[in-house]
């Protein structure tokens, strides 16, 4: 136990001091937005096109578009802008077999800084395939772009449990895993109809939940972009699963003309109890490069590759988004994004 407590620490340590590095970097840049915010307020109203959506309020092309990487949301969409996505995301656990779950997200811009967003989940996992979930999201971004310093936006979420639960958060046991793998895939050992049956009854339905976060993004000179989520999830019944934690990501634009192309790194860190655990949670932690384009005006594909770097975490992690953004179109009048004045 005293070795296993210890390797959590180690874990612990490892996660929140590369945390801390990649905040320090970009962060330490926060001295120079004031003078930035000086030139701004002094910046002539011009004219910004070529955007597939006005600017929301002000932010950068980047922010406003509901999702800035695939791991990170930040600000909120221009009033009468339309995001439609398609997400997928695979887990590839150390022990046992993969988890796929497939997303379909539409998010609606309002009035005064609002939006709402509607999401349906489906899970393949072992042979099985479910509706997962479906979920019902609202935001509030505090203040106009720039006005508060890393743009605080309120999200809240409320998911309804439509499925049944699949596969627990924690790690299946190593034994386990291997004699299920084999009884599966190598000895070809099917359950009859009756049996599966029973099987699945056992399998309890998916909880609903509630979820809250912060949205925090900045743009720091004219290059990179930055965007932090902190998040804390909480099941209602069954085992009342609690999860927090953060997603970060920096992207840097690598062809300019409409932010057709940008890279990056992102990073995941999750927290999770039940009821039995509070004492012994499990800490998944994954890092790794991220890339988008964005083939036409309206269309963005980004893709993630991840891998894991505690015990706890997935062997590796694939996220793949593509998405569709609608709004008003045409020119709209407005002071000029500071990651889009020098271009």
């Amino acid at each position: 136990m005293q070795t296993t407590t210890g390797l959590a620490k180690r874990n612990c340590s490892f996660i929140f001091l590369s945390a801390a590095l990649i905040c320090s970097v970009f962060l330490s840049s926060i001295s120079g937005i004031g003078t930035s915010r000086a030139q701004t307020a002094a910046a002539e109203q011009i004219v910004v096109t070529g955007e597939e959506v006005p600017s929301a309020y002000g932010a950068p092309p980047g922010f406003s578009r509901s999702r800035f990487s695939n791991l990170t949301k930040a600000y909120v969409l221009p009033p009468g802008g339309v995001y439609a996505g398609l997400i997928y995301e695979g887990d590839a656990f150390r022990d046992g077999p993969p988890d796929h779950l497939f997303t379909e997200e539409v998010e609606v811009g309002l009035p005064h800084r609002f939006g709402v967003a509607f999401e349906l989940s489906q899970e393949r996992f072992n042979g099985d395939f479910q509706n997962k979930s479906f979920s019902i999201e609202a935001r509030y971004a505090l203040a106009d772009w720039n006005k508060i310093p890393l743009n605080p936006t309120l999200f809240a979420e409320y998911k309804f449990g439509t499925g049944r639960i699949l596969h627990e958060e924690r790690p299946p046991e190593g034994e386990m895993a291997v004699e299920e793998m084999v009884r599966r895939r190598h000895l070809n050992l099917e359950a009859f109809d009756e049996e599966a049956e029973m099987e699945s009854e056992k399998k309890p339905d998916m909880p609903d939940a509630y979820e809250f976060r912060l949205l925090l993004a900045e743009d720091f000179g004219d290059r990179i972009e930055w965007a932090m989520n902190w998040f804390f999830e909480q099941e209602i019944g069954f085992d009342r699963g609690r999860e927090w934690g953060f997603a970060q990501s920096a992207m840097i634009p690598l062809w300019l003309e409409h932010e057709r192309l940008k890279a990056g790194v992102e990073m995941l860190y999750r927290n999770f109890t039940d009821k039995d655990t509070r004492g012994d949670p499990t800490h998944s932690f994954v890092i790794g490069p991220t890339i988008a384009w964005k083939p036409t005006r309206n269309s963005r594909l980004d893709v993630s590759p991840l891998f894991g770097c505690t015990d706890d975490s997935p062997r590796a992690q694939v996220f793949v988004v593509f998405s569709m953004l609608f709004g008003p179109g045409g020119e709209t009048e407005a002071e000029a994004p500071a990651s889009t004045r020098n271009r």
